[in-house]
């Protein structure tokens, strides 16, 4: 459906709307406090133009409504505080979005970014030994993490699987993230190795779990909830990819914690960013920023640059450099 073109008088009449609801009529626009002790409820799934909204009301809490949204809100995801209204027909509307603390998605097909969940602390970046892992996606994972201001952890999942050599394969793949100061964990959702020192890093934190299809995140997920909350499929052998079993970003409670799995992916583009960006996402290349010799300086062949003389000195990997172009180079294809 293609959504008619508002005028400014239009537009601001909406924006006064929500503010009303949202009990900021009035008020600085800034004081997300405001907003945030009028919301009623907190998206956990979306449904296309439908929402499963969670009361946060005292006497109703934790109730589950099926919400249409009212027209013209912005896209609403899993984690969004909002206000919403009971139909008295077990369904409801949401009137109004609460100012997000921070969020994290990734552009669609056509380059625009997409949020995919709200209101969280860390972005759990799971990946396994198969489907192959590559530097490359964890490396734009966490570009687009750092860039939201977001905490990024790497889990190793199917620890089961692997053999010594592989083990030793991937530990070394591994050891820069530790070095530059990523938690990394190396866990089994199949028989709970690793879980324990997991759960601890979540205690208390609102966690979404990205990665590849067929990584085990669904597994995981039932793994730290002690029951089956999500599907699970099998990979494809022919073309050792995991199938996408879930197909929309979903909110769970955990005793200690709340993750939010999310539809696994195959690439991930960061074509809503810059290179200045990308740099930044190199958290071991911040204490040589504007330190080279010309202010253009692309870091590859020019004198003087800061960061081929840091590579040099072992201050920063070969690997990471080498990624760092790759990202660059697809920015301008």
């Amino acid at each position: 459906m293609i959504k008619r073109r508002l005028s400014k008088h239009q537009l601001a009449r909406i924006s006064q709307n929500q503010r009303r609801e949202l009990g900021q009529d009035g008020a600085d626009s800034a004081d997300a406090q405001t907003s945030l002790e009028k919301c009623n409820g907190r998206i956990i799934s979306h449904y296309g133009q439908h929402v499963d909204v969670e009361s946060l009301i005292t006497e109703d809490e934790g109730r589950i409504i099926r919400c249409t949204q009212r027209s013209n809100l912005p896209r609403l995801v899993t984690g969004d505080l909002v206000v919403w209204s009971d139909d008295g027909a077990d369904r409801g509307v949401v009137l109004a979005l609460g100012q997000r603390r921070n969020f994290f998605g990734r552009p669609s097909p056509e380059g625009q970014f997409k949020a995919m969940a709200a209101n969280i602390d860390i972005v759990l970046v799971v990946f396994a030994s198969s489907p192959t892992p590559h530097v490359s996606l964890i490396d734009r994972y966490l570009v687009a993490i750092e860039q939201q201001h977001l905490t990024a952890v790497l889990v190793l999942n199917k620890l089961d699987l692997l053999n010594q050599e592989e083990l030793i394969k991937l530990d070394y793949m591994l050891s820069p993230y530790g070095e530059i100061g990523y938690p990394v964990y190396k866990v089994s959702a199949e028989d709970g190795r690793g879980m324990n020192k997991l759960e601890q890093a979540l205690a208390n934190q609102t966690t979404i779990l990205v990665g590849q299809s067929g990584v085990g995140k669904s597994s995981l997920l039932n793994k730290l909830s002690s029951g089956k909350h999500a599907n699970v499929a099998p990979l494809s052998e022919t073309w050792d990819r995991g199938t996408h079993t879930t197909t929309t970003s979903s909110l769970y409670h955990m005793p200690e914690f709340d993750l939010i799995d999310s539809p696994g992916i195959r690439e991930f583009g960061l074509g809503h960013i810059d290179g200045q960006q990308v740099f930044e996402g190199f958290i071991e290349f911040r204490p040589f920023a504007g330190s080279c010799k010309f202010r253009d300086c692309s870091h590859r062949q020019e004198p003087g640059c800061a960061i081929q003389a840091a590579l040099e000195a072992g201050q920063i990997g070969v690997e990471r450099v080498d990624s760092y172009f790759r990202i660059i180079d697809s920015l301008n294809e």
